[in-house]
């Protein structure tokens, strides 16, 4: 038989993976670092789902457990941007295999999947135990597994005598991918099913829609399992965000409910031999979001570093991928595409992503020098420990100095060694960087598109050029920089006259450029909600928006001089440096309106769930008690330090950078976790844009 142990619902469920650590105090305005990590947490979970289920105690050392870890896509696209090849190693994994790929058999060694309940993986795993490829199965499942297909399993180890070979089943509940300490997304491959396009396309079905938002609610709900939180629940009525609110208040309700299997209650630290700590602390809000909130950012040029790689490079899953041109006197060689890390443990990244690219030019200048500086002083110290010959009293003085000196030279070597890898690194990145800028006049774009959202679509006489301008430059961007601007103009604008998109559109088709996506956002803001217009339209959010006197779009300041001079790596002659005046996006605004409790229009009338709310109480605070649903003057009282916010249809990393600079403004310590969907560039949001505009 197949050792269940502790059960929830039809299978083990590994809590101690997913809820550690109860005894947070999300009040204290102490900590160094957020107290809602999503990757701490997951990366947690993984650890001890590695130290085959077991607890992972750090008084005591001891020798892993050496084993095989399989996995399918989905497992790796979730442990690939945690766990290092070397961390794996650590946890005594000696090989790791896709579990569709040839696998030979391997006896004695301990088997750890970690892989999604389909179909077709439920058939690899039983063909495993045809094959009694190993002699100990540790199943842990990213998803629930069915009842159905848990007997199937069951099935089939009982005929092929391999159920006394399978030491562990486990729902893990890790269906999300972390990207960041602040940052989670739904999907990664076959990110389609649940992508802006599948939710709105007019041909879906309503069971359609129903897959896709159960899929969404489930990933959710083992987000806050592996927080080990339940969140109060906002959501603004009528979309796709609604939905989710209302599913994943009635999962975690139920859940509650169920003392025996309950991931809320702490008990878990019972069943793990640790003492229990109660849920005594602020809850964090999660406020649901629909892509149709804003979107003129998710097609906006960036002018960050990470939201430019995103844009311009291939980033996804903290890799970024540059092709290397082919030789020029190789003619039949082929372009090469390298793979380059960004990992939180890269010290210039997590301190640079968020900065304007200028500002990381002349970082990476000023880091370049003060390695040259140490080099050279390495060079002279050798220079001045080879001396021979018979040595004066005041040489022998200076050789000790020196030797002092070179031992210490010699001591921070691995960081000199590892700052340089860091300066190459970002240097290949930011080069590539530079030459889309350059060849696009991507710091053109930016800027003017700015100053259309600042000023809602009225630029002033003092602008260097209009968007139709810009349009028309024939040396100005590619036809999709010039579609992008086009939206961005017409979503930013209300007085945008028909012969003036007749204009527009009219220089698009000279450069064959499909307008589908234009011609959906066309419809799209024919039947745009008058709150998603208020909100996509206005650039303050009530008298004391954190960003309003900062004012919104960009200023040009003086060419940054350390870039100029000579031995840059970088030639920055004919890019702007751009110093972005900071402006809230519509996302951010609602996160601050909904977190300090501020009464306004657009967020007044999204609805409030608490799934800890039982029906008694409830009646009592007059909500409705089938839905957990609070009314609106109860809700507007409360103020939240932590939060989730999360998008359904796609975000990016625009929006996840004016959160953070939002949180770093205030006074009193605010912390958001931004989750979405999946995390979309400009480009693939507008494929999805003209598949819909296709198909109207």
């Amino acid at each position: 038989m197949i050792s269940l142990g502790a059960s929830s619902g039809t299978t083990s469920t590994n809590q101690s993976s997913n809820s550690n650590n109860f005894g947070i105090n999300f009040g204290s305005s102490t900590e160094n670092l957020p107290v809602l990590n999503i990757r701490e947490k997951q990366k947690d979970a993984l650890k001890v789902m590695l130290n085959l289920n077991l607890p992972i105690s750090s008084s005591v050392a001891h020798e892993p457990v050496w084993k095989l870890f399989i996995y399918d896509r989905s497992g790796q696209d979730i442990v690939s941007p945690l766990l290092t090849v070397k961390e794996l190693r650590d946890f005594g994994v000696t090989l790791h295999m896709q579990l569709h790929c040839d696998r030979d058999a391997i006896p004695d060694v301990p088997a750890v999947y970690f892989v999604m309940p389909t179909d077709e993986n439920i058939m690899r795993i039983c063909q495993d135990f045809r094959n009694h490829l190993y002699d100990f199965y540790y199943l842990n499942f990213i998803a629930p597994i069915s009842r159905t297909k848990l007997e199937e399993l069951a099935t089939v180890a009982l005929q092929t005598n391999s159920s006394s070979n399978i030491s562990k089943v486990f729902d893990q509940y890790l269906n999300f991918i972390s990207l960041e300490d602040d940052v989670f997304i739904l999907k990664h491959a076959d990110y389609d099913a649940i992508s802006y396009y599948a939710i709105n396309r007019p041909a879906v079905q309503e069971n359609e829609i129903e897959i896709i938002m159960d899929y969404i609610v489930d990933s959710l709900f083992s987000v806050f399992v592996t927080l080990g939180v339940v969140p109060v629940i906002r959501a603004p009525k009528g979309n796709a965000a609604e939905m989710v609110a209302e599913k994943l208040d009635k999962k975690i309700r139920q859940n509650l409910r169920d003392t025996r299997n309950c991931f809320f209650t702490g008990t878990d630290f019972q069943r793990h031999g640790s003492s229990a700590l109660p849920l005594i602390f602020s809850r964090p809000l999660l406020v649901i979001l629909d892509r149709t909130i804003d979107m003129a950012t998710p097609l906006a040029h960036s002018w960050t570093y990470q939201a430019l790689a995103h844009d311009v490079l291939d980033l996804k899953l903290n890799q970024v991928f540059i092709e290397e041109p082919a030789k020029a006197n190789e003619t039949k060689s082929k372009s090469k595409t390298n793979a380059y890390d960004l990992s939180p443990s890269d010290t210039f990244w997590t301190q640079q992503k968020g900065t304007p690219f200028p500002q990381v030019a002349e970082a990476i200048q000023e880091r370049l020098e003060t390695y040259r500086s140490s080099e050279e002083e390495v060079k002279q110290l050798k220079t001045e420990m080879g001396l021979s010959g018979n040595i004066p009293d005041h040489a022998i003085s200076l050789i000790t100095d020196n030797t002092t000196k070179l031992t210490n030279a010699i001591n921070t070597l691995p960081e000199l060694l590892e700052s340089k890898r860091l300066i190459d690194l970002h240097t290949t990145i930011a080069s590539a960087i530079l030459e889309h800028i350059k060849q696009r006049k991507l710091d053109v774009y930016f800027e003017i598109e700015e100053k259309l959202v600042s000023s809602k679509g009225h630029l002033d006489q003092k602008s260097a050029s209009t968007p139709f301008e810009l349009i028309q430059d024939p040396s100005s961007g590619s036809a999709e920089d010039k579609l992008r601007l086009l939206l961005i103009h017409y979503l930013s604008s209300s007085q945008l006259s028909e012969s003036e998109i007749e204009q527009y559109v009219n220089e698009l088709k000279k450069l064959e450029c499909d307008l589908s996506a234009f011609e959906y956002i066309r419809r799209f803001k024919t039947f745009q909600s008058p709150t998603t217009m208020n909100l996509s339209s206005s650039t303050s959010f009530g008298t004391d928006s954190i960003f309003q006197s900062l004012g919104g779009g960009t200023k040009t300041v003086n060419m940054f001089s350390k870039l100029m001079s000579q031995g840059s790596q970088f030639v920055m002659e004919g890019v702007k440096n751009l110093v972005v005046k900071k402006q809230s996006l519509p996302i951010t605004r609602v996160m601050d309106a909904l977190m300090e409790a501020k009464s306004t229009p657009e967020t007044d009338e999204f609805r409030c769930f608490d799934p800890k709310v039982l029906a008694k109480a409830a009646n009592m605070y007059g909500e409705d008690s089938a839905s957990g649903q609070f009314s609106s003057s109860i809700s507007n009282r409360t103020t939240f330090q932590d939060a989730i916010v999360f998008v359904v249809g796609g975000g990016n990393y625009i929006e996840y950078q004016n959160l953070v600079d939002y949180c770093k403004g205030k006074s009193t310590p605010k912390r958001i976790i931004y989750g979405t969907t999946e995390l979309m560039n400009a480009h693939r949001f507008i494929m999805q844009l003209s598949k819909l505009g296709n198909e109207m």
